[in-house]
């Protein structure tokens, strides 16, 4: 993907987290990018604590194209992806990752908000781990404030869920 498209899809999937948190949900959002990088194949918010944007949409995608097509693919995801959502893109075969922001930059939004207890497990160290080179591209600073700035005030409110 050129950093265009690249800049582009970030703020599509910031677009899908803005969505999931205006139904009530963690303001997480992925799109898979087909193989030309332009061509957005699925989209995901946030559902749930168990079911992120990430890995529901690698489950998804796992469903619905092969393997070999998949590894062609980009899974593009407004955060880097915890340990669970790393491990189901590798099993899925998704074969490059791009996230906006860092995964301490969450930490610094939610700090110990009992609903989003981050793992320092960098994803690049999940995928480091398997069989598979998974192509990482992340944090891009041209839209990292964007992908926080959704998160602003966010985990401080009552009630978040």
């Amino acid at each position: 993907m050129t950093p265009e498209q690249i800049t582009k899809a970030l703020r599509r999937a910031d677009t899908v987290a803005r969505r999931a948190m205006a139904m009530g949900r963690h303001p997480f959002g992925a799109v898979l990018v087909a193989p030309d990088g332009e061509t957005v194949l699925a989209e995901q918010g946030n559902i749930d604590t168990v079911q992120h944007a990430e890995a529901t949409l690698a489950r998804t995608a796992a469903q619905n194209w092969p393997a070999d097509y998949l590894w062609q693919c980009t899974l593009v995801t407004t955060f880097e992806p915890c340990a669970m959502c790393a491990g189901t893109a590798y099993w899925a075969n998704i074969g490059r990752v791009v996230y906006g922001a860092e995964e301490s930059a969450l930490l610094a939004l939610t700090g110990d908000h009992p609903e989003n207890p981050t793992l320092s497990l960098p994803c690049r160290e999940v995928f480091a781990r398997g069989q598979k080179r998974i192509e990482v591209i992340g944090p891009v600073p041209e839209v990292a404030d964007e992908m926080t700035a959704t998160h602003r005030g966010f985990w401080a409110r009552d009630g978040a869920s």
